[in-house]
């Protein structure tokens, strides 16, 4: 599994962290790193999900530069 720390502290809105969740939880897909479950640890949300290897999608996004094909291969998936 992955756990990710959320600092409830420093979210203006909560809310959104709370629509994603019951989203999350409530959709299952092979190709989408699945929603396990989430904890309250003090001021932080643990949110327990699928372990990926190969690192957020947004740490990607970053680091590698796409061709329009490439990021349409990964939209569709």
């Amino acid at each position: 599994v992955a756990i990710k720390q959320v600092s409830l502290g420093k979210q203006p809105q909560k809310e959104l962290i709370v629509n994603e969740l019951l989203v999350a939880r409530d959709n299952k897909h092979p190709n989408i790193v699945n929603y396990l479950d989430s904890y309250l640890v003090g001021d932080k949300l643990w949110i327990i999900m699928e372990y990926m290897d190969g690192g957020p999608l947004s740490n990607v996004i970053k680091e590698v530069h796409m061709a329009e094909g490439e990021m349409a291969a990964v939209c569709r998936e």
